[in-house]
């Protein structure tokens, strides 16, 4: 740009120089045609300038609106997972509900069936009570003993095996601590 500026300003000083043998030009005169000739040339150049700035700046726009369209197919899928996400959490806050409701009621028929248990044990032989007890579950038979009268519970243990019974034994003082 500077070179095709000063270029001209050779070419007219040159010019003018040849054509002064013809022409005389007053300083003035030269003045204002090198003026023109180098606004000629700024507005050539302005307007080379202004159509690429101009391309430029459509090349940007079509970016952005590019973006701008990845961006709102980006927050539709945020939002479709925001909403899978919530229907997943409903379904396992029901399920933890339902799986609470079902160890609620394991709980309260293990209760039952110990208690059912300690009326039946109680009036039972103790022998009798000691092959029942050694039979069930170690956690079922803690439970019974420690419902029914102390004195029952110690010949009970006596009448049982020795293994049984000092399993028993120990897992009915920790349960005590």
């Amino acid at each position: 740009m500077l070179a095709r500026l000063l270029t001209l300003i050779f070419i007219l000083i040159h010019s003018s120089l040849i054509y002064s043998e013809e022409k005389l030009y007053t300083q003035e005169d030269f003045d204002k045609k090198l003026s023109e000739a180098v606004n000629k040339q700024v507005d050539l150049i302005k307007k080379k300038s202004v159509s690429q700035l101009s391309k430029e700046l459509l090349a940007k726009d079509r970016e952005l609106e590019a973006k701008a369209e990845q961006l709102k197919i980006r927050e539709e899928q945020i939002k479709k997972s925001e909403v899978s996400l919530l229907k997943k959490i409903e379904e396992l806050e029901s399920h933890e509900k339902k799986l609470i409701g079902c160890i609620d009621g394991h709980r309260e028929g293990e209760s039952m069936r110990v208690q059912q248990l300690v009326k039946v044990i109680s009036n039972m032989k103790p022998q009798k009570a000691a092959d029942l007890l050694s039979v069930q579950e170690s956690d079922i038979s803690i439970k019974i003993i420690e419902k029914i009268d102390p004195t029952k519970a110690s010949k009970i243990f006596n009448l049982m095996n020795k293994e049984v019974s000092a399993r028993l034994q120990k897992q009915y003082l920790n349960m005590q601590k």
